[in-house]
């Protein structure tokens, strides 16, 4: 990660939230991705991202997605579950758990997702402290940590700077100016702070974005070290599975048959994303003649059930 953030180019990381959304990213050729918070509190506990998700199940989560790809991941650790003291311990955790950088944000606690109304921030010295104690806890010098501010929506532009260089001077290794509001904002945000700045781009919503949908290339021309999309693939997903039980329901309504592959994946495709003939490999390759001919009956096949599953 830190190698692609020195290359000069844009480091373009996808939301993800559970297995699924990051080995498809991998697998598409992402280099990057970058855990939701929103969308892991919603997919894992269904409830709203307003701080109810603890420390320990945001790590513990972030640790079964972050060892199922080869590609760096970076998480959100929300305002870092209480002072100071606790973001010390909170950087440790969540860099033992296989992350390469977290986002610490400078809302209080508890917080609520980066577009929702009625954000507070704390202190710009105390949320610096926390940055001071992040800087401080990681062991890996390599890992990063990426101050987010939500004073923009609270304080305004140039307030949010102000912070953002205190977070740079405290340790971050890099900034994320959350729900920015143009173009001109972010250019302005990006040669104010010199130092690398993290855009998160709100695809999903209807009614207009507040940080303006600007591509990666448009990004990278002004800039900015890395775009994240926090809530396009678990958006994509509810409006996938929407369809798909749309027409499950006038099937059971009407009697109409629907067959369309179009929206769905076939039972293989599961199979190979979720890397079932590893599993096959590695039982061919280290359990007994007599284990496999009594499981499989003399014939090896597939773990993967033919037919429907």
């Amino acid at each position: 990660m830190r190698d692609m953030l020195a290359s000069g180019k844009i480091i373009v990381a996808p939301g993800i939230y559970d297995g699924y959304s990051a080995r498809m990213v991998e697998r598409k050729g992402f280099q990057a991705a970058a855990i939701s918070g929103s969308a892991t509190s919603n997919s894992r506990y269904s409830q709203p991202d307003i701080g109810i998700m603890s420390l320990l199940e945001n790590a513990n989560a972030c640790q079964h997605i972050a060892r199922s790809v080869s590609i760096p991941v970076m998480a959100d650790a929300d305002t870092g579950y209480g002072n100071a003291v606790t973001v010390y311990h909170t950087v440790q955790y969540f860099e033992e758990a296989g992350l390469v950088g977290i986002n610490i944000e400078d809302q209080s606690y508890p917080k609520r997702c980066g577009h929702m109304r009625g954000k507070e921030v704390v202190d710009a010295r105390e949320a610096a402290r926390k940055i001071e104690a992040a800087a401080r806890a990681k062991r890996d010098p390599g890992f990063i940590i990426n101050a987010r501010t939500d004073a923009i929506a609270v304080e305004g532009l140039d307030k949010a700077i102000e912070r953002a260089r205190m977070y740079v001077a405290a340790g971050a290794d890099m900034v994320y100016p959350d729900a920015i509001r143009s173009a001109d904002d972010i250019q302005r945000f990006v040669d104010a702070v010199k130092a690398p700045v993290s855009i998160n781009m709100g695809f999903g919503l209807r009614s207009r974005p507040t940080t303006p949908l600007l591509t990666p290339v448009q990004l990278q021309a002004m800039g900015v070290a890395r775009v994240s999309y926090a809530r396009m693939l678990p958006a994509a997903a509810l409006m996938a599975m929407g369809q798909a039980l749309d027409l499950l329901m006038d099937s059971a309504a009407t009697g109409t048959r629907h067959d369309r592959p179009d929206l769905l994946v076939g039972i293989e495709d599961i199979a190979s994303l979720m890397g079932y003939a590893f599993i096959d490999e590695l039982e061919s390759s280290l359990l007994t003649e007599e284990e496999l001919a009594r499981k499989y009956h003399g014939v090896k096949q597939s773990l993967v059930i033919q037919g429907d599953h």
